[in-house]
């Protein structure tokens, strides 16, 4: 299965360097030229470096992003679980689900990448001290600049693994609360100016003139057909979003069935869970499940990229069931059983599916 992953991602990948990269392309070239920007950090940052932006930078940039988010995955993996073989099974249905890493290698580009980035290097490094949680902090703004719908995709992922390293185990003194306290209220500051403020200023004219100077080879016009969006008010996000609701919300049986195919998965997360040695543990891990999940109900009702949401909200789990290994239990917790029929076919199915999609399913 691993074998089948690793060559169904090389195809992927060749399909997805042959599509017209219409918005990765754009948010490279969008920077802070106008003042105060909204998606404009990572464009800003290239901008200290180069005047001119080819086109291949898109696939160069985001699959170095894609190469050291997989093998931060892997050594995730391989210190909180090992990769002796009764872990393989467990192994194959994270990386090798179609929500995951294929899905990332057909998203080449997008931002929802570097949010998995950040969360994994903080389920890797010490959360003793109260330098994580303003490493989260910093991490969270990082994710709000580069795109502010981070605040629902992956921020409240980042603030269940601090709570779940850190204050479950360090325990909630006055400094760390109020470290962390200071730090939602600052994220969610940027937030509201990021989606309020962000907007461009000038006409439109104007900034695609300046995208157009931008480019390696401003000839190429039709890359520059999402500028709208810096324009775009959430009023009409939202009312684009239910125009096509019922077109859309046709996938959504596949979304259930995929995210059933993964139930080996889900059924020793349940029992991880359950075997957490103090009770509070297990609520608070609930609760962080529910405030995500939430968080990505209010984006389906937000922006129609339902395939990209589903698809990062998987992976927002796997990045808990993590967490939650690392939390003291009172029993160990089976493996996923590689010798079980169901388990089996569902692997292979898992395995054979390329990936989700952006907006409908495939």
């Amino acid at each position: 299965m691993l074998v089948v992953n690793i060559a169904v991602l090389v195809g992927v990948f060749w399909h997805k360097i042959a599509l017209p990269p219409y918005v990765p392309y754009i948010h490279l070239l969008v920077d802070y030229h106008f003042g105060f920007t909204k998606r404009a950090l990572i464009g800003a940052i290239i901008a200290l470096f180069t005047a001119k932006v080819p086109v291949w930078l898109v696939f160069a940039l985001s699959g170095t992003v894609w190469l050291v988010t997989a093998a931060l995955f892997v050594q995730l993996f391989r210190r909180t679980f090992g990769f002796d073989e009764k872990q393989l099974p467990l192994f194959v249905f994270m990386a090798g689900s179609p929500f995951f890493l294929k899905n990332f290698m057909h998203t080449l580009g997008h931002f929802d990448i570097y949010g998995c980035l950040f969360a994994i290097g903080l389920l890797l490094i010490p959360a003793r001290s109260l330098g994580y949680v303003l490493l989260a902090a910093m991490a969270s703004i990082a994710l709000v600049l580069i795109h502010h719908i981070h605040l629902l995709m992956y921020v409240p992922t980042i603030a269940a693994i601090v709570v779940l390293r850190h204050y479950l185990v360090q325990g909630a003194s006055r400094h760390n609360v109020a470290a962390g306290i200071a730090a939602l209220a600052v994220i969610g500051v940027l937030f509201v100016a990021a989606q309020f403020y962000g907007t461009m200023r000038v006409p439109e004219s104007e900034f695609i003139a300046h995208l157009q100077g931008r480019m390696a080879d401003p000839s190429q016009t039709n890359l520059l057909s999402f500028a709208y969006i810096w324009y775009q008010p959430l009023a009409k996000e939202i009312s684009d979003t239910w125009a096509r609701l019922p077109h859309n919300a046709l996938g959504l049986p596949v979304f259930v069935l995929l995210i059933w195919l993964h139930r080996p998965l889900w059924r020793y997360f349940r029992d991880l869970i359950a075997a957490l040695a103090i009770e509070t543990h297990r609520h608070i891990v609930t609760a962080a499940i529910v405030t995500v999940s939430l968080g990505y109900l209010v984006m389906f009702a937000i922006v129609f990229d339902y395939s990209r949401w589903i698809s990062n909200w998987a992976v927002c789990l796997f990045l808990i069931l993590h967490a939650v290994k690392m939390l003291p239990s009172s029993k160990d917790t089976l493996p996923i059983a590689a010798d079980e029929r169901k388990t089996m076919v569902f692997g292979w199915i898992v395995t054979l599916i390329p990936r989700v999609g952006i907006v409908r399913p495939f």
